[in-house]
């Protein structure tokens, strides 16, 4: 069996500024580093882990140093682990999005396991995309705890595979909040969920996607 901790990045400056950031590269906000800072902590105290992968971008890897530096492992960075690539939506205010972008209107925020987002990835392509690779990193680290650090979206997708909702079913998903911990094994080729969005070592810095995301 291989243990899985997918941790979604602390808060971003996107977050902030609500904007949807995609895979534009947005730092984490004062907040988010002490969000990260206790979720090192919190994973220090309570696994015992082997290896740490992230995806590249700026926020979610942050986010893996400080859990390596706490633990002294190295991350290992993937591309394959980024959020979706939004196309024309990254940058934009989710009002913005809301005015300009009628497939963000009425199929993402309704139902968006069948989104795409103009110019970029659909949420099938990401689904695809980020369970492959996750299947692949617990294929090699079998017996391991393996740290995860990445998205919100890559999290949603995951969490809707290894329950074995379709895609349309995806809407009735929740969004983890920033820097939780989310618990999977994998045995057999099968992928298990022991707890999702896990943030009470956060205590008062839990925050989390505004309700027009």
């Amino acid at each position: 069996m291989t243990r899985i901790l997918l941790i979604r990045h602390g808060q971003s400056t996107a977050n902030v500024e609500k904007i949807f950031a995609g895979n534009f590269n947005s730092p984490l906000s004062e907040l988010g580093m002490l969000q990260s800072e206790r979720t090192a902590e919190y994973i220090a105290e309570n696994y015992k882990v082997d290896k740490i992968y992230s995806s590249d971008l700026e926020r979610a890897l942050s986010v893996g140093k400080a859990i390596g530096d706490k633990l002294h492992i190295d991350v290992t960075a993937q591309k394959n682990l980024r959020e979706i690539s939004a196309g024309l939506w990254e940058g934009c205010s989710f009002e913005e999005l809301y005015e300009r972008f009628p497939s963000y209107r009425d199929v993402w925020l309704n139902d968006i396991g069948n989104a795409t987002c103009d110019g970029g990835e659909s949420v099938a392509q990401l689904q695809k995309r980020f369970v492959s690779a996750v299947t692949d990193i617990a294929e090699a680290n079998y017996g391991k705890t393996v740290v995860i650090t990445t998205h919100a979206t890559s999290i949603r997708v995951m969490q809707c595979f290894c329950e074995k909702k379709t895609l349309d079913e995806m809407k009735n998903v929740p969004w983890v909040s920033n820097a939780s911990v989310t618990e999977l094994e994998y045995t057999g080729g099968e992928f298990s969920i022991v707890r999702v969005g896990y943030d009470a070592h956060l205590g008062e810095c839990v925050s989390r996607l505004p309700s027009n995301v």
